[in-house]
């Protein structure tokens, strides 16, 4: 599934990243903890979190993740925005809380 289904289907914002829009969609990761993105999360996931700095561009750029979703509203830093469309990472945010926008990313992957 392509980043811009998740999008859809979710109603999603994109914040920045668009050139990273077409990124296929293998599976969903969520965490705050970066360490434990960088122990776990796989190749090709779209990672859940409520972080905004920009050390999730770098962790997701590392983990080669194919997008990102920031929870409840909050907003990324301005050197987030920036580093993730130089890295084509798309960051995508939500008014949803982690529990209900995961809930809800499990039953479009399925």
């Amino acid at each position: 599934m392509k980043i811009t289904d998740i999008i859809t289907g979710l109603n999603l914002k994109v914040v920045s990243g668009h050139n990273g829009l077409s990124n296929e969609i293998t599976g969903g990761y969520v965490s705050d903890l970066l360490s434990d993105v960088i122990g776990n999360a796989k190749e090709g996931q779209i990672w859940i979190t409520l972080q905004t700095h920009q050390n999730i561009i770098a962790v997701a750029s590392l983990k080669d993740i194919s997008a990102i979703i920031i929870v409840k509203g909050l907003v990324p830093e301005v050197d987030t925005v920036e580093k993730s469309n130089i890295e084509k990472i798309p960051l995508l945010s939500t008014e949803m809380d982690t529990f209900n926008i995961a809930g809800r990313l499990f039953e479009l992957l399925r």
